[in-house]
């Protein structure tokens, strides 16, 4: 069930009643409510992968139980991995089997050997990197002993499956969301209204910024041999603003539709694109999956202790991993290998800490520093962007080999003026609410009712004048 859709605008309303007017007497059936709702919005897009998600839930479930049964270290370390090969089993063989496959067979082929194998028609479950780390980390916290391991069934199913977030993330931490389903939640108005704020920016960001920048960025992509060089440059930015856009705007509808039901999800984006170098774009950017690989792999490595081989070493496996992580493609690993070396400079003169805090604080504009900052860490961004987007390692070089002609100094041959329109209209109102934890949190506040609904309803005027037909989000595909 996509959250632009209007099987989501029926769907939501519904479980809202439901969960404040009739199960809002106890705890336990509000949670009941909450993995009945879950199941049926996943399985909206296809049921019988339901039970992977059931079958995940039920292991790691009964792998916390028996670790706390155990105090070996070696039976709970076998428990452990138990939770780890059953998650990245199924990971493993619906998203990466034919890749791994495929590969196999070119390499023996490069040899002289040929292999007689078939690829499997696989279809990859919508989530799955998502909801798999999810249930991972609740594993490897409760063996690291960071967190009790839960006795109730309902509430883990909850945590597992929680709808707003299942498909596409932010993906949380067992410390922070499963005791959410132990305390009683009542309702605050002003909450609510907070959330509906925020899943209103995040539509924009989806329906007006992401699905109309696509909509030129696939055309430019699609037939990247034709267009000039500056075209090319265009289609890329493009490209940026839809993955930032659509990605950034589920992680919004997300949050803001949980707090609906009284919960708090942890923030995903932090304005990354105003970001003064690598390393603070990657404290801004996909925040759970970022500080997932930080404390499950990266940490556990050694990170940025030892010596400078070992660093890089664990820099490389990190952003590789988080590379592969996003598909079976080399492109991925390809951008993900990119990103380590533009990293790896600022680690190693111990300048990755210079920009902690968000940029032009307290300011209304930056310093000319700091806009020549933001362009460079942009631009470095989008030139990845193109690896990320291509169709294989080929289209990638061909694209890039194109910007890098006479041609770039050309007047593009696509000049879509209205979405360069709303894209100054949406940095604006995201640099004016760069302090907060979205661009619309505190936004308005302080005008007059008529001005602030004005502009409310300036928002959903946009969002239904440049809507397209329902399109699926991007990271639906990881």
């Amino acid at each position: 069930m996509l959250f632009n859709s209007l099987d989501f605008a029926i769907f939501l309303p519904i479980v809202f009643i439901l969960y404040w007017f009739v199960f809002n007497k106890q705890i336990k059936t509000q949670n009941i409510l909450i993995v009945l709702a879950s199941y049926v919005f996943y399985g909206w897009w296809d049921w019988r992968f339901l039970s992977l998600i059931l079958f995940s839930t039920i292991i790691d479930y009964l792998v916390g139980l028996k670790m706390s049964e155990q105090q070996n270290k070696k039976k709970r370390k076998a428990l452990l991995w138990i939770s780890i090969l059953v998650n990245l089993g199924f990971l493993g063989f619906f998203k990466y089997y034919n890749f791994f496959l495929d590969n196999f067979i070119t390499a023996f082929s490069f040899f002289g050997t040929e292999i007689n194998a078939r690829s499997l028609n696989i279809i990859l479950p919508v989530g799955i990197s998502f909801y798999t780390f999810q249930t991972l980390s609740y594993s490897m916290d409760v063996y690291r002993k960071k967190l009790e391991p839960t006795k109730d069934f309902i509430a883990f199913a909850a945590f597992v499956s929680f709808f707003p977030q299942l498909v596409a993330g932010p993906i949380e931490r067992a410390t922070n969301l499963l005791p959410q389903f132990y305390k009683r939640r009542r309702f605050e108005y002003n909450k609510a209204v907070d959330g509906l704020r925020q899943i209103l920016w995040g539509l924009f960001k989806k329906v007006v910024i992401a699905d109309n920048c696509a909509e030129f960025a696939n055309i430019i992509f699609n037939n990247s041999d034709t267009y000039s060089g500056s075209t090319l440059v265009l289609g890329a930015v493009f490209f940026a603003f839809q993955i930032y856009g659509d990605f950034s705007g589920y992680s919004d509808i997300a949050i803001g539709t949980s707090r609906l039901f009284g919960f708090n999800l942890k923030q995903n984006f932090a304005f990354p694109y105003f970001s003064r170098d690598m390393a603070e774009f990657w404290r801004r950017w996909h925040i759970s999956l970022s500080t997932w690989f930080r404390d499950y792999l990266y940490i556990p490595l050694g990170g940025s202790r030892g010596s400078k081989t070992k660093v890089i070493r664990n820099v490389f496996i990190i952003f590789l991993v988080s590379g592969f992580w996003h598909g079976a493609n080399w492109t991925f690993i390809v951008w993900g290998a990119l990103n380590a070396l533009y990293f790896l400079p600022l680690l190693l003169s111990n300048k990755n800490r210079h920009h902690i805090d968000i940029v032009a604080k307290g300011a209304i504009l930056p310093t000319l520093q700091e806009s020549f900052k933001i362009l460079i860490t942009f631009g470095l961004t989008t030139l990845a962007w193109v690896f990320f987007r291509a169709e294989n390692i080929t289209h990638a070089w061909s694209y890039l080999s194109n910007i890098a002609s006479k041609s770039l100094f050309t007047i593009p041959e696509i000049r879509p003026t209205y979405i360069f329109l709303l894209l100054i209209f949406f940095l604006v109102i995201e640099w004016k609410g760069r302090e907060s934890l979205y661009a619309l949190e505190h936004m308005g506040l302080k005008w007059k009712k008529p001005y602030r609904y004005a502009f409310y309803y300036l928002l959903l005027f946009i969002i239904f004048w440049y809507s397209r037909n329902e399109q699926e989000f991007i990271y639906f595909q990881f």
